[in-house]
């Protein structure tokens, strides 16, 4: 099963655990994780399913390249890390 981490900062706003999640893609992937976690899902992705402007999603050390159907092939033993984007001054 592939492995998603999500970054500390979503920590501060909904529980964001590590998983294990069996899936082909992406979408699948978060999918699984938006069934255990439905609160994740706003934070991860917009209202058309697409990833937020301010959120990378790597599987292992390459960022996905389809963040509209996050249609990126998964492995069994893939991992996945969701980032959100800092900003300031």
């Amino acid at each position: 099963m592939a492995r998603i981490s999500f970054t500390a900062n979503l920590e501060r706003h909904v529980a964001a655990p590590s998983m294990e999640v069996s899936a082909a893609t992406v979408q699948g992937v978060l999918d699984a994780v938006f069934l255990k976690s439905p609160r994740l899902r706003g934070y991860v992705v917009d209202e058309h399913g697409r990833l937020r402007k301010h959120v990378n999603v790597y599987i292992n050390d390459t960022v996905v390249r389809d963040r509209v159907g996050l249609s990126d092939s998964v492995g069994a033993a893939d991992e996945i890390f969701v980032f959100q984007a800092l900003s300031g001054g």
